[in-house]
């Protein structure tokens, strides 16, 4: 995406002078990770030190001999980039103590859902609560891509992966999705925000907050998946997450010091079954029947989305609909 579609920013507030993340990657054409990245990136004009652990993303930009990151970069293992990242840090605030550094340097993890909501997640509590001055960007394709779509916490209930079949005796995924933002704000950091790459204009303010604050900040981004999520044109990604956002499937928020906040609110609400009807993952439901898988979908993102106006001091909803889930 080059910079001059993004016709909505202030230029001159743009930090655009370097790419921090090259082309020649190996993403798959489409991938939503490349684009956040970039995004994410233009939240900052100080110097980065980005952190990956092992995803798509990592995979991808840094095959061996070569690099597409224009950062310092370092990849670590699965579960414990939050812990890198946080030692990395601290290395740095005891440099500056000793007068050894005086640069403002920031601090950022790139990693996807299975490196935060599931394998990674402890180590990402632990820097949260103590308090490591970094951002951590979750690119949330909602399953493990890399190693074969295997089902997370991240992917939806009915959704097909490799190890959520589709059959007589299963419909996809039983469980529901984590609510990740819920639970990175019950850490009381500085600032928590929901984002999707096909709002780029509140996608990059939310970084900039992210980069501003002192303490943790954490981004929560959805990317598409062309293999995961099985649509045709790898060109439609964008579109599958913009219809993510009007069908309130993926809100757009903000909690900034415990304040909950919608930054974005869908002139129409779509029916869910606008995003889902164009991904192949979702192909097998169908309307009606018994434990209508569709009208259960719809049922659980009205419900969230009612529960999300209530935290952000919507008059009308009520945060009395966890039943329903």
């Amino acid at each position: 995406m080059r910079l001059k579609d993004f016709s909505q920013l202030e230029w001159e507030l743009v930090p655009h002078d370097v790419e921090k993340l090259t082309p020649g990657h190996r993403l798959c054409a489409g991938c939503g990770a490349a684009v956040i990245a970039r995004q994410v990136l233009l939240g900052t004009d100080r110097p980065v030190v980005v952190c990956c652990p092992t995803g798509c993303l990592e995979v991808s930009t840094t095959i061996y001999p070569f690099t597409s990151w224009n950062v310092p970069y370092i990849h670590s293992a699965f579960g414990n980039a939050a812990a890198t990242i946080s030692g990395v840090e601290a290395a740095y605030r005891a440099f500056k103590r000793r007068s050894k550094l005086d640069r403002e340097i920031k601090f950022l993890v790139f990693a996807g859902d299975g490196g935060t909501y599931d394998i990674g997640f402890q180590a990402l509590s632990g820097a949260l609560e103590r308090g490591h001055d970094i951002v951590y960007v979750c690119y949330d394709n909602e399953a493990y891509m890399n190693t074969g779509i295997q089902r997370s916490s991240s992917t939806p209930r009915w959704a097909w992966t490799t190890t959520t079949a589709v059959g007589a005796q299963s419909q996809g995924k039983q469980e529901y999705k984590k609510d990740i933002c819920l639970c990175v704000a019950a850490h009381r950091i500085p600032y928590v925000a929901q984002a999707s790459p096909s709002h780029p204009k509140d996608l990059i303010e939310k970084a900039r907050k992210a980069f501003a604050v002192k303490g943790p900040a954490y981004l929560n981004i959805l990317s598409p998946c062309p293999p995961g999520w099985r649509y045709n044109n790898a060109g439609d990604g964008m579109k599958l997450a913009g219809l993510a956002v009007e069908s309130c499937y993926w809100p757009l928020y903000e909690v900034e010091n415990g304040s909950w906040r919608l930054t974005y609110t869908p002139p129409e609400k779509l029916p869910v079954t606008a995003w889902i009807k164009e991904q192949g993952r979702f192909s097998h439901l169908k309307p009606g029947g018994e434990g209508d898988p569709l009208a259960s979908f719809q049922e659980s993102v009205d419900t969230r989305w009612e529960e999300l106006l209530a935290r952000c001091g919507n008059k009308g909803a009520s945060l009395d609909v966890w039943p329903a889930r």
